[in-house]
């Protein structure tokens, strides 16, 4: 490591603003500070001094992703060896996933960090380390049989529309990540709904064995088909069909452990998902209108990415509210605004994504209100001390 310093420093005169190579400044800064941590120090005035800055923060989401990642390439070779009728080995089931998921990871970072790189490279500004985790969390929040241009242009669209007509990173409104799930699914529904797009080989055209259908437990529960639903134990651990990062909900706890033990992850966003998506089932249960609301409220947790939008969706520092009132009150809305569309629109099983994105519009304006309210609060405090 120290001889690739020493020819960073080497060649770094060259790419200086003004130098030979100037121009390409931005690009050389990212791959620079990818490499090693900045050097950059203040030198004036007064500064909270911190070791937690953009490059941490993202490296630890990504170390937190990775269970999901290793499981959800596990998995798509698990449900494959089912379609096929084979017993496969756990080494199999990975190398067959692994291959299957690396191509739209690949696709993913490679049109959304050339885009970021072109607006930071016509802008002459540093580029931001933002995309490393939406990179990941794009094809995690997709079915496995997605063809690849579609995750092409969905990742452009969540980058240029979703991010860089805004300013760019940290200046978004929508979460880029379901931005580009949400494109895919209202462009091309048939690739993102249905019981054939979850099993890779059920996306090609394959013929299943008997009694191998592909349906999620969602499905199931949208067409009243009750009993079909998985056992909690493969809900819980995730053998399931369904995207490829959102169905172990074990390996999804793990990452929430890592995100709430560093601080990175909002506890208060995660739990009031929670007791929002509670509150909704038991309302359902005690309406019970139709077999969907008989599901119980628990249950639902563990069902669809409702686990996943709570712990990496909802979360997201950017999009959601920022005081820690408005945190308790858009985490309750999301979660209970993703049973409301779950349970009560046959046409979308799942409603997690339209909900989190729902909210991430109406944040500023919960923060606003939160923050207005605490104004007249102590106005009123200091008429009450000038009397």
């Amino acid at each position: 490591m120290k001889a690739l310093r020493n020819y960073i420093d080497k060649i770094k005169p060259n790419f200086q603003k003004g130098a030979k190579f100037g121009m390409f400044h931005s690009t050389f800064d990212a791959f620079e500070t990818f490499l090693f941590v900045p050097n950059k120090v203040t030198t004036k005035g007064s500064h909270i001094r911190d070791f937690v800055d953009m490059k941490r923060t993202m490296t630890v989401v990504i170390t937190a992703l990775i269970p999901t990642l290793l499981f959800g390439m596990w998995n798509v070779g698990y449900q494959h060896s089912l379609m096929i009728g084979e017993n496969w080995t756990l080494w199999q089931n990975f190398w067959f996933g692994f291959l299957k998921v690396l191509p739209l990871l690949i696709v993913s970072y490679g049109v959304g960090l050339g885009i970021e790189f072109a607006f930071a490279q016509s802008r002459g500004h540093e580029v931001n380390e933002g995309f490393l985790v939406t990179g990941i969390l794009i094809p995690l929040v997709l079915p496995v049989g997605v063809p690849l241009w579609m995750v092409a242009i969905a990742t452009a669209f969540s980058v240029i529309i979703g991010k860089e007509v805004f300013g760019g990173t940290g200046m978004n409104v929508f979460n880029p990540a379901l931005l580009a799930r949400a494109f895919l699914f209202f462009a091309y529904p048939s690739h993102m709904s249905g019981d054939n797009v979850w099993v890779a080989g059920l996306a090609h055209g394959a013929k299943a064995v008997d009694g191998f259908s592909g349906a999620t437990p969602l499905s199931n529960a949208a067409s009243y088909h009750i009993d079909s639903i998985p056992s909690t134990y493969d809900m819980f651990m995730g053998y399931i069909p369904g995207s490829i990062g959102e169905t172990s909900k074990l390996a999804i706890l793990i990452g929430a452990a890592i995100l709430l033990i560093t601080g990175i992850g909002s506890w208060r966003i995660m739990l009031s998902v929670v007791i929002g998506g509670l509150s909704a089932g038991f309302l359902f249960n005690i309406l019970s209108v139709n077999p969907y609301m008989d599901v119980p409220a628990w249950q639902h947790l563990i069902m669809g990415g409702f686990a996943f939008g709570a712990v990496f969706m909802a979360t997201d520092p950017v999009t959601a509210a920022q005081t820690n009132k408005g945190k308790w009150i858009f985490g309750f809305l999301v979660g209970f605004m993703a049973l409301l569309v779950r349970v009560l629109n046959p046409a979308y099983p799942e409603g997690m994504m339209l909900s989190i994105l729902l909210m991430n519009a109406f944040a500023p304006l919960i923060d606003h209100y939160v923050v207005q309210a605490n104004i007249k609060k102590r106005l009123k405090r200091a008429q009450k001390v000038a009397q």
